[in-house]
């Protein structure tokens, strides 16, 4: 387990007071209850009052007020409504610079009281996230303000799925979130074609991290490493952090997972049309060569570059309609037609990167429905973008090998261990 925020919290405490002068001060019962006409019950000597907004608690030395924040309240006008003392408010918030943030309170969250039975405002607690938590403490007169925060517990999980209907629902019944439902699909993005190639049967495996702050999930982390099985092929990918802290993934081997071209423009979409020199034109109905591939998509869906490169054509092309056309050094260019709409801030002569947006799939020129039509060229060639054979990225340097194999050994041996226990707990009981 890995501690990110490696803090402690702070419990306050409370001011004592004389046990004579505190009876006297102390709230009947039945005031309290007028005070809070919505409800009020006596459980165990104390008594609970509960209106829409705020929980109550009286003991024998202060008050507990939990405060549900509306919408459009301030503190002040959540101070003025709990009739406490405006003046108070100010000390805190210019306590010093973190008393200020008591200022940016939100809906729908809980501001904690504490008071003495007189009204006289001892602590007050807002949490700002699942984290942090501001807590102002009275000190004599004025009012000590700090940000406590919890430690956060980062644990490797895991989770496998058999596809039966797509990467993205049989992963999400597996219980990845959306965030690593697309990491994974990105480390095989560069193998694994998931718009054409992926069949019902194919698996995956992944170990990554889930971070924590006590028992509440917070965020999702990383992958550290994964396995994809297509079509009978095995994909693996880890994960390795060099010296400097720059992360990228590899296989078991070292070689690169990333190569210069991604395989798809679109994520998850359909191929309408394949590359065919014979094909029939569904518009101009005769024999037209189609040079490239069709991804039937929803109109507005992102399309992105498969490569680094330059724009060196974003206009009209005939029966193409709107159109990117990206050089990628020397021998490559790419072609990317019937945009609904170009993305704002390029223009011809701007350089993209490898998954950057281009434009909006759409219709235009000679369409019969929204979709990206793409072209991939080699030396002004047309090829099948499906089966042309990609570059790859250069391997893990040498000088770094031995660093790679004593970071990703681990990793790899708790990735068999744990297809290991998942399928001999799937396995049925033999009696």
């Amino acid at each position: 387990m890995i501690n990110l925020i490696p803090k402690s919290i702070v419990l306050g405490t409370c001011t004592t007071i004389i046990a004579g002068a505190c009876y006297a001060l102390i709230p009947t019962n039945s005031e309290i209850a007028a005070r809070n006409p919505a409800s009020a019950t006596t459980k165990n000597g104390i008594l609970i009052a509960e209106s829409v907004t705020d929980k109550i608690a009286t003991k024998p030395d202060f008050t507990v007020i939990d405060h549900l924040i509306k919408p459009g309240e301030s503190l002040s006008v959540i101070f003025s409504k709990l009739d406490i003392d405006s003046l108070e408010l100010h000390k805190i918030i210019h306590s010093n610079s973190i008393g200020k943030q008591f200022a940016s309170i939100l809906p729908g969250k809980i501001l904690r009281f504490e008071t003495t039975s007189d009204g006289e405002l001892q602590q007050l607690s807002y949490p700002q996230n699942p984290i942090n938590t501001l807590v102002a403490r009275r000190f004599g007169e004025n009012f000590q303000v700090e940000k406590l925060s919890k430690d956060i517990e980062t644990r490797l999980v895991s989770a496998q799925a058999s596809i039966q209907s797509s990467l993205f629902l049989d992963a999400k019944n597996a219980g990845l979130s959306d965030k690593t439902i697309m990491e994974l699909a990105n480390l095989f993005a560069w193998d694994v074609d998931f718009a054409l190639n992926l069949r019902s049967g194919d698996q995956f495996t992944v170990l990554y991290e889930k971070h924590f702050a006590g028992n509440q999930q917070i965020a999702t982390g990383d992958i550290l490493v994964a396995e994809f099985v297509n079509n009978g092929r095995i994909h693996k990918a880890v994960r390795f952090k060099d010296k400097k802290g720059k992360v990228n993934y590899y296989s078991p081997e070292g070689k690169s997972l990333r190569k210069a071209f991604l395989r798809t423009p679109i994520e998850f979409a359909r191929i309408s049309s394949r590359f065919n020199l014979r094909r029939k034109h569904p518009v101009l109905n005769r024999i037209r060569a189609h040079k490239g591939v069709d991804y039937a998509a929803k109109t507005g869906t992102c399309i992105k570059t498969t490569g680094k490169g330059v724009i060196t054509y974003r206009g009209r092309k005939g029966g193409y309609g709107r159109v990117v056309i990206i050089q990628h050094g020397k021998s490559y260019s790419t072609l990317y037609a019937h945009l609904s709409k170009y993305r704002r801030g390029q223009k011809v002569g701007s350089r993209v990167r490898q998954g950057d947006t281009i434009g909006y799939v759409g219709r235009s020129g000679l369409a019969t429905g929204p979709h990206l039509h793409y072209e991939f060229r080699v030396n002004g060639r047309h090829r099948n973008p499906l089966t042309v054979r990609l570059p790859n990225d250069p391997p893990i340097a040498k000088s770094k090998l031995a660093a790679f194999k004593q970071q990703t050994q681990p990793l790899l041996a708790q990735l068999d261990q744990v297809k290991t226990t998942l399928v001999a707990s799937a396995a049925p009981i033999l009696k």
